[in-house]
């Protein structure tokens, strides 16, 4: 895998590193949506994952291709909910300790779910941004292994997998779309 491109290999290779900790979604036609549309729309029902969101399969991939001397120093990310949930649930099936940056203004529900996954939760600043910063300057200090959000070829390989998916289930899909 290069920093510039993420091949359909690494995301066929990312399905079987994800293995047993992200599950195969349903993709369910929706009768609203089709009948609103006037043409056969399908939902991928990535709401069923463990940790509630496909941030799970980024996150898995990554934490999955980190040597065993990586896992041992630990991972940090920084987050505003569901990648923090998902690395959280991953390290902790790995046996691998986790630090969630999150700004001071994220709610207090995300940060109790994350807490309660094992992670250890550190609020810092008012913005996404502040709390990156300071993740940053922690993975330095503590020797850990960044897990980012988006923006690294193994994460992307892994939310890749839905794709993969969405071509088995429904191999003639004229488009996609994807909310951010």
């Amino acid at each position: 895998m290069t920093d510039r491109f993420v091949t359909m290999r690494d995301v066929y290779r990312a399905r079987q590193r994800i293995a047993g900790i992200a599950v195969r979604t349903p993709l369910t036609q929706s009768p609203e949506l089709t009948k609103r549309a006037g043409f056969p729309v399908y939902l991928k029902l990535e709401n069923v994952q463990r940790t509630g969101a496909f941030k799970i399969r980024g996150a898995a991939n990554k934490l999955r291709s980190l040597s065993s001397a990586e896992r041992a120093r630990g991972v940090i990310t920084i987050s505003s909910g569901n990648h923090g949930r998902a690395v959280a649930h991953v390290a902790r099936e790995l046996g691998t300790e986790a630090t969630i940056c999150m700004s001071t203004r994220v709610p207090r529900n995300k940060v109790d779910s994350i807490r309660q996954l094992g992670a250890e939760v550190i609020l810092h600043g008012e913005t996404y941004d502040e709390a990156e910063e300071y993740a940053v300057r922690l993975e330095k200090d503590r020797g850990a292994t960044m897990i980012p959000p988006f923006d690294d070829p193994y994460v992307i390989a892994g939310q890749g997998t839905i794709g993969l998916e969405l071509l088995e289930d429904l191999p003639d899909l004229d488009a996609v779309v994807v909310p951010l």
